[in-house]
C-alpha cells in the first residue's frame, strides 16, 4: 500500500495553528496596488485565519488532522 502524501500546494499556501485553525496569507495584494486604498493594503498585510467552511475542505490535504 502506497503512503498518502501531503499536498504540495497545500503546505506552501497555509499553515495550521496550535487549535486547528487554517492561517492563510491575505488575498488582494499581488498587483494593482494603485487601485487599493492604502487602508485596505494596510489591513492585508500578514496572515489570516481562514474561515471554517473553507478551512474544513484544506484540512483534508494535511495528513496530521
Amino acid at each position: 500500500m502506497p503512503k498518502m502524501k501531503t499536498k504540495s500546494s497545500a503546505k506552501k499556501r497555509f499553515r495550521l495553528t496550535g487549535s486547528g485553525n487554517v492561517k492563510m496569507g491575505q488575498a488582494g495584494k499581488r498587483h494593482g496596488m494603485r487601485k487599493r486604498t492604502n487602508k485596505m493594503i494596510r489591513n492585508a498585510r500578514g496572515m489570516t485565519i481562514m474561515h471554517p467552511s473553507d478551512a474544513k475542505k484544506v484540512k483534508t490535504y494535511f495528513l496530521h488532522v
